[in-house]
């Protein structure tokens, strides 16, 4: 009996250190949830998401802004570099630079964002489907999109050129969306099934909720965050794979301007040593929209991940 009355008394330091572990449990758990309110995207992710509004809207206003033509040839002013009347110098056939940037822009932030926002409608909405309701669809979409997803996206891009000719802006978002499709169809199907198993689905589920609202109200909020940051990665990877065609010549072509095709200019000229600006600015402009893109990608990321949730 004494022992067994040991069992069931705790000494006065064993007590102590139960208190003690039981106050430290309580203090985490007080801490969790004002950790998690605390968090912000930051200052760095409203900088670059201005910065990246900001080149949206040159690009967009590109037209009513006082700007000079772009494809006007001052043989006056050749090879200029920047100056009041030019911001950002001219080429070796006179035309502004800066005009010629802005301009050039929006065929990369088309070639960027309409793409990925057409896979995310399609290749988001089939990923959602499949990553819910699982079944023949889904083993039939998975293996689709592998088919899809073995050639490298640029070549295939260049076979699907080969065979749609003229090139024009509308038939790359096409080529571009095809390329973007699947690779959102396996990112959202992934999140999609992380999340359809959970309490929260059975219990709609039980509950007699049907298949469009739970998608809609149950899965979608949850599966948003991960969607925008790989969107945001994806948007990135179109302008690159879009300034690589236009170095090419697969691009849309002149006089229609792209970043890509002015930077092709000024390297194919052999104007580097007499007049570097050419590829310079459009080249810069290209490495600030990728890094604004990648840092907002990146912020969204950690800032909807609960496993970086520090205690």
């Amino acid at each position: 009996m004494p022992d067994a009355h040991r069992d069931l008394t705790l000494a006065p330091s064993e007590m102590v250190a139960a208190e003690a572990g039981t106050e430290s449990v309580l203090a985490l758990e007080a801490l969790a949830p004002a950790g998690t309110r605390k968090r912000r995207l930051g200052l760095l992710f409203w900088v670059c998401a201005g910065w990246i509004g900001l080149m949206v809207l040159l690009a967009v206003l590109a037209s009513v802004l006082p700007l000079t033509n772009p494809n006007f040839q001052n043989y006056a002013a050749l090879n200029a570099g920047p100056s009041i009347h030019h911001l950002f110098g001219t080429d070796d056939l006179g035309r502004d630079l800066f005009s010629r940037v802005i301009f050039g822009s929006r065929v990369s932030l088309v070639i960027g964002f309409a793409p990925v926002a057409i896979g995310l409608v399609t290749g988001g909405s089939l990923g959602l489907l499949a990553g819910y309701r699982s079944g023949v669809a889904d083993t039939v979409l998975n293996a689709f999109s592998f088919v899809i997803l073995a050639f490298p996206a640029l070549l295939a891009i260049m076979v699907i050129e080969t065979f749609w000719r003229p090139v024009s802006l509308w038939k790359l978002t096409v080529m571009f969306a095809v390329v973007a499709a699947p690779q959102l169809f396996r990112v959202i199907r992934a999140t999609t099934l992380s999340f359809a198993g959970r309490e929260f689905v059975t219990a709609a589920r039980t509950m007699g909720a049907s298949t469009p609202r739970i998608l809609m109200r149950e899965l979608l909020p949850n599966v948003v965050p991960a969607a925008l940051s790989f969107a945001l990665i994806g948007v990135a990877v179109a302008v690159v794979l879009e300034g690589a065609l236009a170095f090419l010549g697969l691009s849309v072509g002149l006089p229609t301007p792209s970043l890509g095709n002015i930077i092709n200019e000024g390297v194919n000229n052999n104007l580097l040593q007499s007049n570097p600006y050419i590829a310079l600015w459009p080249s810069l402009y290209i490495f600030l929209l990728l890094t604004g893109l990648n840092l907002m990608a990146d912020r969204l990321r950690s800032h909807f991940d609960v496993r970086e949730v520090k205690l």
